[in-house]
């Protein structure tokens, strides 16, 4: 099947076939085609990445939360840059994998949810080692793809000595393979793929209108010689006068920004629904679970976060992207919330967007924020000016 969307991505159950896997990231590879060196220090570094999760969990035993999830997420990245060098070297994982097989391979190599019997075909590994031996061996084994060059004539070999390596680690480790592959898919193509509007999550399209967020919408935002900042919607003051609650002024307080951009881009924002009082008030489960105080808290936490963040980034300034780890941080913070089905590149578009509007309300004390959900955007226009709508 073409994968192209989450949607796709939940729809895989069972085993994930490897050349399924590299025609879905192959758009995400953002790498010069003919440049291996960022991708073997890349691949290195996700197998160092792999150990060191290794071992926390071995020292730290359960005081370390989410041991599973986050060697999965290690593995993952290493196949990504695996599938990317063999991109590389004009083969395919798929290849790579029936290289090593015990049988000769007629049909797909794929990744089974089976732990003990991560790909379909049977691989030469001989008996399972330690934890410690297989992490040991796919260490080696990468150490040795970093003196690989483009012309390397054992480049193929080495491959597949790192094909066996890994699929002896990951039976070590106990983990499905083919969910290995499904996280990294939701992972990469939510990050480095752009989202079809017509597919993104509309969260409030069934409630009625009084009930959802604004469909277009334009917030005045004023300053008075307090240093307080009010808020009109549609002629009405909403919410409270703010300030920078700070001992050095930062520009906080015109921070509901943030807010209408999360709306905007992301049809998502509890703080929001909350200061117009439209939350979805006629469903019990969502006005308790996703528009309640719990839900502000946690949007309004994590603006603060991204704030402080912000500050050391000239509030992304001249910024065209925003850093993976910020976005998975975020991804973290939304668990558990209709948000988290949002793929982070939306999520940096929503960045991106609304501190480009902040940072104009901020050097001018004010302005209009004009949000569009139908378009995803936001953009900002002064006081006294049309917007052009």
């Amino acid at each position: 099947m073409k994968i192209v969307t989450h949607e796709d991505i939940e729809e895989l159950h069972g085993s994930i076939p490897l050349a399924d896997y590299e025609r879905a990231t192959e758009d995400t590879d953002k790498f010069p085609i003919d440049d291996i060196k960022p991708i073997l220090l890349g691949l290195y570094g996700e197998v160092g990445s792999i150990m060191s999760t290794s071992k926390k969990f071995r020292r730290e035993k359960k005081a370390y939360i989410g041991y599973e999830e986050a060697v999965e997420e290690e593995f993952g990245d290493a196949f990504w840059y695996f599938t990317a060098l063999c991109r590389r070297f004009d083969t395919t994982i798929e290849d790579v994998f029936a290289s090593v097989t015990n049988t000769d391979c007629i049909g797909v190599v794929s990744a089974n949810d089976q732990k003990s019997s991560p790909v379909s075909q049977s691989i030469n590994i001989g008996n399972i080692a330690s934890l410690d031996e297989s992490l040991i061996e796919l260490g080696y084994v990468a150490g040795q793809l970093l003196k690989i060059e483009n012309d390397d004539l054992d480049a193929i070999k080495l491959l597949a000595k790192f094909a066996e390596s890994y699929v002896q680690a990951l039976q070590a480790t106990g983990l499905s393979f083919a969910k290995v592959l499904k996280d990294n898919l939701k992972k990469v193509i939510g990050r480095f793929s752009s989202p079809k509007l017509e597919l993104l999550p509309d969260f409030d399209y069934s409630f009625p209108e009084e009930e959802q967020l604004p469909r277009k919408f334009e917030i005045h935002i004023t300053q008075r010689r307090s240093g307080q900042t009010y808020l009109r919607w549609n002629g009405v003051f909403v919410g409270s006068p703010l300030t920078d609650n700070i001992r050095d002024s930062d520009g906080y307080r015109f921070h509901d920004v943030f807010h209408f951009a999360n709306a905007a881009i992301l049809h998502w924002s509890p703080t929001f629904s909350a200061l117009i009082n439209q939350e979805r008030k006629s469903d019990p489960v969502f006005d308790e679970a996703q528009d309640s105080g719990r839900a502000i808290v946690v949007e309004e936490g994590l603006t603060a976060w991204l704030y402080s963040y912000s500050k050391g980034v000239e509030f992304f300034k001249d910024h065209e992207s925003v850093s993976f780890d910020v976005l998975k941080t975020i991804q973290k913070f939304v668990h558990g919330y209709e948000v988290e089905k949002c793929p982070l590149k939306l999520w940096e578009d929503a960045i991106l967007q609304g501190y480009s509007v902040f940072r104009l309300v901020r050097e001018n004390n004010g302005g209009i924020v004009v949000g569009d959900r139908d378009k995803r955007t936001l953009n900002y226009c002064p006081i006294g000016k049309s917007n052009g709508n």
